[in-house]
This record gives structure tokens, sequence and C-alpha cells, in this order.
């Protein structure tokens, strides 16, 4: 006689407590193998798929996709036993916190029976709660259903974004890579129904809510508890950077692998913090204590479809350019895809902010709550200079250092900074000091 199984949302490690579920892997009636993934949810971390540990029959799946659920609450029930075929696992190769060892398995195939209609499951329609109706003008009328070749969209937060506003993605034209629509095409899609619907009906503007949880959540939590706890201080300085830009040439021009500018900008900031170690700190607030590391793991910001995220290199003093050219770029795709761990976003002790990519010359950084510092590069452009006693042309950049006044003066600021300066505009004083 089969038993029915509950498997409730496991700890997803780093002190998460609840997830949102994105994409269901399975539908109700479903046979699934051991450690198949049976559901893509979004932590304030990352995407991750979660493993079930149990092979047999889905007979119920708990929360709709966009539900938000704390940790340990069920996610579905699994029929096991001798009247259920389940295909053997070798063993487990998506280890989530408390189950799964051994190697990973090859990728299997979703064995699929023929699965209820969702919408006719009884497990499914007492399993979720019901959400209340949206208001009129908050909605796009969804179209009369059709049968075309997939949307292109990869996102499945896209996919969240237009099925909770009600918009046909079948009706966008994606500004992506061959038609990919992205979550601006969605965003300007609703915003474009809401000046439509205020022009009919009200006088009043209408416009769209997005809830702040997953991602956008975590963000706006470190940063508003930053500025509520920190008292940061900026001091900036404009540098010339065409013997940088040269040096970088230089490296370039010999085999081997391209070094990157942002791996420079993160082997002069290392050097600097060997230098000036009060800026590669945090406070112990209940100690009242400030805590000196004794290593730099170097975060940077990298701004992605899902929102801003801020992955780590760890022991990024170690690292030479060419060693932290290639953990950048490893670490800029996976945050791209969406694939970066918890392990891979937490425990930075410095952060290194390129915002010159978005075509800018300054900024006041906001510090990454708890760290003690953050180092700010504008856009490296060609500008008027005097250089050796003559006005010329040359690539300038502005610098800015935001650091926490609790761990250092101005002083100590002023130093770190001039330092870093001084390495953008004559490389040669950082091989002086390694």
């Amino acid at each position: 006689m089969a038993q029915v199984l509950e498997f409730k949302l496991p700890d997803l490690g780093e002190g998460l407590t609840e997830a949102v579920i994105v994409t269901w892997l399975v539908q109700v009636g479903e046979v699934v193998a051991i450690d198949q993934p049976v559901v893509e949810v979004e932590t304030a971390k990352a995407m991750v798929e979660v493993p079930c540990p149990y092979g047999g029959v889905v007979t119920a799946r708990f929360g709709e996709e966009g539900t938000e659920l704390p940790v340990g609450a069920p996610l579905l029930t699994v029929a096991v036993g001798e009247a259920t075929t389940v295909p053997e696992a070798e063993g487990s190769g998506n280890v989530l916190v408390g189950y799964g060892t051994g190697t990973p398995p090859a990728r299997r195939r979703r064995i699929r029976n023929a699965a209820p209609d969702r919408a006719n499951s009884t497990a499914d329609r007492s399993a979720v709660t019901t959400k209340a109706p949206p208001t009129a003008h908050a909605r796009v009328p969804a179209p009369h259903p059709v049968t075309e070749s997939p949307v292109p969209v990869i996102s499945p937060l896209v996919r969240r974004l237009a099925r909770d506003n009600g918009l046909d993605l079948r009706q966008l034209e994606g500004s992506g890579p061959e038609g990919l629509i992205l979550r601006a095409d969605v965003e300007d899609a609703l915003r474009a129904h809401a000046a439509r619907v205020t022009a009919r009906t009200a006088p009043e503007p209408v416009g769209t809510r997005t809830p702040l949880k997953g991602i956008r959540g975590a963000v706006a939590d470190k940063l508003s508890r930053s500025r509520r706890e920190i008292p940061d201080a900026t001091c900036w300085v404009d540098a010339d950077a065409t013997e940088l830009m040269r040096a970088r040439t230089a490296m370039n021009a010999a085999a081997g692998p391209k070094i990157s500018l942002l791996a420079l900008l993160a082997r002069i900031c290392t050097a600097a913090l060997a230098r000036h170690p009060e800026l590669n700190s945090y406070v112990d607030v209940e100690a009242r204590e400030i805590v000196r590391l004794d290593h730099v793991h170097l975060g940077f910001a990298a701004q992605t479809d899902r929102g801003l995220v801020v992955p780590v290199v760890k022991d990024a003093h170690t690292r030479d350019a060419e060693a932290l050219t290639a953990e950048f770029a490893r670490l800029t795709e996976a945050a791209h895809a969406g694939s970066l761990t918890p392990a891979e976003l937490t425990g930075g002790t410095f952060t290194l902010n390129n915002y010159g990519v978005f075509g800018v010359d300054g900024s006041t950084p906001i510090i990454n709550h708890p760290e003690a510092a953050m180092l700010g590069v504008g856009r490296i452009v060609p500008k008027p200079w005097v250089h050796e006693g003559e006005l010329a042309i040359r690539q300038v950049v502005q610098l800015s250092l935001t650091f926490d006044h609790r761990v250092c003066d101005g002083g100590t600021a002023g130093g770190f900074l001039r330092y870093v300066a001084d390495c953008v505009e004559n490389p040669a004083v950082l091989l002086r000091t390694l």
C-alpha cells in the first residue's frame, strides 16, 4: 500500500527564512524520481531548483507560483510504496541542507503521466491560497488563448510579472537578442496599458505596484540598514588614467589571457587595503568593537535583469591580475544567468563599484553593510589635463571612496584614496609596493 509523505521547504542555508515559488517543475499525478527538481524558488540571494528526497507520485502541491513560503512549510506530498513505479537514482547530486549525498547523476528526463489539468486538480485547489481579485485598472485584459510557437522568454521572473498583471506575452515584441522578451519590455507594456486606462477612466494617475521581496527586497533592506546604522562620509579625486590604460594595452598585446580593467583596479584595491587595513573591517555594534580582517573578500557590483547583485571574489588579495580577470568573468556570467549561490553573494569585506560602465563620472556609493568602505570608479574619458607642465588631452577618471567614519578618520580615508589614484596615474607605484 502506498504511503503519502510530505516534503517541506528545506533550509536553503545562509540564514534564509523564506522563498518565493517561481516555477513548478512537476504537476499533480506526475511520477518523480528521488532527487528530481520539483520546483524553482527565488530567495533573497539567488534562484535555486529544489530537489525532492522522495520518489513516487505527486498527490498535492502547496502554493501557487508567486507565493512566498517560510522554511519548513509544506511544498508537496508524494505517494510512495509498492504501487508506485519510480526510476532508481544512483545518488544525490542535488545537495541542500539536511539531505542529498553522493556523486551527481546524469540529468534525468522528467517522466510525466497523464496528469489532470491544473484547474481540475482538487488537491491543487485545496492546497493554495486564493488571491484577491485585482482592480480593473491594474490588470491587462487577457486575450483568447491561441496556439503559436513558444514565446521567446527565458526569465521565469518575466513570465511571472506578465502573468500577475494579466499580460499575454504573445502580443509583445522583445527588444533582446533574437526577439527575446526582457523585463523592460513587460514593464513598458504595463505602463502603456496603465496610461490608456487612466485616459479612459480616471483623472488621477495610476501606477504599477511591485512587491519589495526577493532580491529587490533584500537590496532595499540592506541599503536602508546601511544608511540607518553607518555614519558614512565620501571623498573623491580626479586621476589621470592614461598610463594605466597604456599598461593594460601592453599587457594584452602579449600572448596569453587578456586582462580586464576591473582586475587591475581590484589589484590596486588589495594593495591599498594592505597599506590601510582600517578600511578592511567592520563594526561589531553589540560588543562596541572594530573587527579588522586579515583577508580581502572583494565584492563588485553587477547589474542584471533581476536587479543589482554583489558577487564576492574570495581571497582577492592572493590573486594576480589574470586570476582576478577569470574570476570576475565567471561570477559576472553566473550573475546574469541567475545561478549565483548564496555563498558567492555573501562574506564580502570591501566592495569595488565600477559605475563608469553606465556612462557617469561620479557617485556617492552606499556602503555594503556591514563593510567599512566602498571604492567607486567613474568612466574614463579624454579631458584637458596639465601634464608635465603643459596642457594636454589625457584619459581622466573620477575616484570616490565612501567610508564608515567609525573605523577611521579622513586622514586614513584620504591616504587610501590618494594611494589608489597614484597607482592609477603611475602603475609603477604598485610594482614598487608588491
